[in-house]
């Protein structure tokens, strides 16, 4: 018997815990908790560790968790099933694909990025390259000239798709085909597109992709990463971690490396069984959830608080783009006293978040943040802005965390 779908906003915002008087906008950074959580890892933990013990690899199917889950997660991004790899975390996935992507390409020694990646990409672009110390080079590029970058001494295309400070979008389509018409090999990170807008890698061909869970997916801080191969490579991209979980037959205990077939290979350690129990529990909502839905009412709500900001509060300019197929799932502002202002704001029940130098980022996350929020949001963005209260001296200290 199918489920119900459910509406977004109107039945999804009861499945999540928020506390009471807040106006969470910050889901772009860390999602909010799901309500089966904790019942969902408290089964895994009393019923199946507990009880279960060792046996529970087999019985419980922690061993397949990371394909079983994949396959789940592949349904939101357009991928095949069979296609799509969890654990480990981000940085760790997309030196992987990255690895595996130079080696598809061997006659090339150019590695494509552009200034508004995350950096803990470029960082793990550097150090691969340093490994490697075959000559590769990181070239950047500002992100609206990626496409003119595009030659054939490219070797790969190594871009996230919705930028993390801006929310500014690339066209994914056209920028992979653009480099497959040139011989490149195309890695994209959807860290901020998993969950916040329709992804279709298989369509667009793709060749590899990762992401993680912990935002849109809401699976909780620390969530698994998911890696994704294009069928057509997976027998033989070669797996740069050869860690045991991704040996053809690891409890043969083999001295040497022999890679599983497909995507397998990409294992690398031993998954994190908890905390995929609880993507797994936010994945249950998201099985019932129409994507295109959450993606219409996100960019309405988006609209809306562009509108609202930029009639009480001109000194704060947006740096998202406005036409629609250009942006995420977030509105970003730039401002001098961005930082000082966000604390303001937080005190105040409405939780975004900071990014230098100036930016403040407000996500749009419809399953649980509609217009009565966004409304409200806007009211209380106006009295900290115009009222000039981020001048106060308690918010102008700096935590670890912005």
């Amino acid at each position: 018997m199918t489920e119900t779908r459910l509406r977004v906003y109107d039945d999804t915002k009861a499945l999540f815990h928020l506390p009471e008087g807040v106006i969470y906008l910050d889901g772009n950074s860390l999602g909010a908790l799901p309500s089966g959580v904790a019942e969902r890892v408290d089964h895994v933990i009393r019923a199946e560790w507990g009880n279960e013990l060792i046996r529970a690899w087999n019985t419980a199917g922690w061993y397949v968790q990371p394909r079983r889950v994949g396959d789940r997660v592949a349904r939101l991004i357009g991928a095949e099933a069979g296609s799509v790899m969890m654990g480990d975390t981000l940085s760790l996935k997309v030196y992987q694909a990255l690895a595996a992507a130079l080696d598809l390409n061997p006659g090339r020694k150019v590695v494509l990025s552009d200034t508004g990646n995350f950096p803990t990409d470029l960082y793990m672009a550097e150090g691969l390259i340093a490994t490697l110390g075959r000559g590769h080079r990181l070239q950047l590029a500002a992100p609206e000239d990626v496409e003119a970058q595009l030659t054939d001494e490219i070797a790969v295309l190594y871009v996230t798709e919705v930028d993390y400070r801006t929310g500014r979008r690339h066209d994914m389509a056209k920028l992979t085909a653009k480099a497959h018409a040139l011989g490149i090999v195309t890695v994209w990170d959807l860290a901020h597109s998993a969950g916040a807008l329709p992804v279709e890698l298989a369509s667009v061909g793709a060749d590899f992709a990762a992401g993680c869970t912990y935002k849109y997916l809401n699976a909780g801080p620390g969530a698994p990463a998911f890696l994704y191969v294009a069928p057509r490579h997976a027998d033989r991209a070669r797996a740069a971690l050869s860690g045991w979980m991704g040996h053809a037959k690891p409890f043969a205990f083999d001295l040497g490396y022999q890679p599983a077939d497909g995507v397998e290979r990409m294992r690398v350690g031993t998954p994190p069984v908890l905390a995929m129990a609880a993507l797994e529990a936010s994945l249950d909502i998201w099985d019932r959830v129409d994507l295109g839905e959450v993606r219409a009412r996100s960019l309405a709500l988006g609209d809306l608080l562009i509108a609202e900001v930029e009639r009480h509060c001109p000194s704060l300019k947006l740096v998202t783009p406005r036409v629609h197929e250009q942006r995420g799932s977030q509105v970003s502002f730039a401002f001098e006293g961005g930082y000082a202002a966000m604390q303001a704001l937080i005190a105040r029940g409405v939780i975004g978040d900071f990014r230098a130098p100036d930016i403040m980022r407000f996500g749009i996350t419809p399953l649980y943040i509609g217009e009565g929020e966004v409304l409200k949001a806007a009211e209380i963005i106006d009295e900290v802005i115009n009222g000039e209260v981020w001048r106060r001296p308690e918010y102008q200290v700096v935590n670890a965390v912005t």
